[in-house]
């Protein structure tokens, strides 16, 4: 049985923070989202620490995706989630030392898989190797996998409906979903979650940031197959 994929969002644009993350999760806390993120940069960290808090006190779940591709960056970034206190680390390149430091310090971890690079990320690779990737990692003791579906340069659809149904854990699928067609195909293949940033600030969903939030829950909702 599928599920509801639960939105993440993503208060950033082009794979950075926006500077008036703040303001914006002000006025659209009381919108239909649970869960909300950001990127590693370009926000100070005491300002990105204030925010996770307000969201902590607002009944939020909150992520911090960090699009690095070396250990040593990738470590900083697992220290500033846990600095910030959030919930859940997505994104960085998979290594023995970042997941023994999530497992101590209680994070739930969603690495990247596959051959990440550039900033917006760009996703290469063989479906195959990606799943082998992925199903490893989590043997390893990840939480799940952060997956960036429809930034891959093969088949995006299949790609997305394999992994979910091959990887037994939680799968997010990142970046780039910008349409309503693309949130068919994210529910069909039945993912944990989605996220967008990017597709919200340049309005693909019609309407201002809040009344996007709310369209994409709703449509979700309405079209979960069950």
């Amino acid at each position: 049985m599928q599920h509801e994929p639960m939105l993440i969002v993503m208060l950033t644009h082009n794979d950075k923070t926006v500077m008036n993350a703040a303001e914006i999760f002000e006025k659209c806390r009381d919108s239909a989202a649970q869960y909300w993120g950001m990127k590693e940069e370009p926000l100070p960290p005491e300002q990105m620490k204030a925010l996770y808090r307000r969201m902590k006190e607002c009944g939020k779940t909150t992520v911090l995706e960090v699009v690095c591709y070396t250990e040593d960056k990738c470590l900083e970034g697992a220290q500033l989630a846990v600095d910030c206190g959030v919930d859940i680390l997505m994104g960085t390149i998979c290594s023995d030392r970042i997941l023994r430091f999530c497992q101590e310090h209680g994070l739930r971890y969603m690495p990247f898989v596959g051959e990440v690079y550039e900033r917006p990320s760009i996703l290469g690779g063989d479906i195959d190797g990606i799943i082998a990737e992925a199903n490893d990692y989590i043997r390893r003791g990840a939480y799940g996998i952060d997956l960036l579906g429809y930034r891959f340069t093969g088949d995006a659809a299949e790609l997305n409906r394999r992994l979910v149904a091959e990887v037994p854990a939680p799968v997010c699928i990142a970046g780039s979903i910008n349409s309503f067609a693309r949130l068919d195909k994210v529910n069909e293949a039945g993912p944990w979650a989605f996220t967008i940033g990017s597709a919200f600030f340049e309005g693909d969903f019609g309407g201002d940031f809040c009344t996007q939030i709310n369209k994409v829950c709703d449509y979700m909702k309405a079209h979960a197959y069950a």
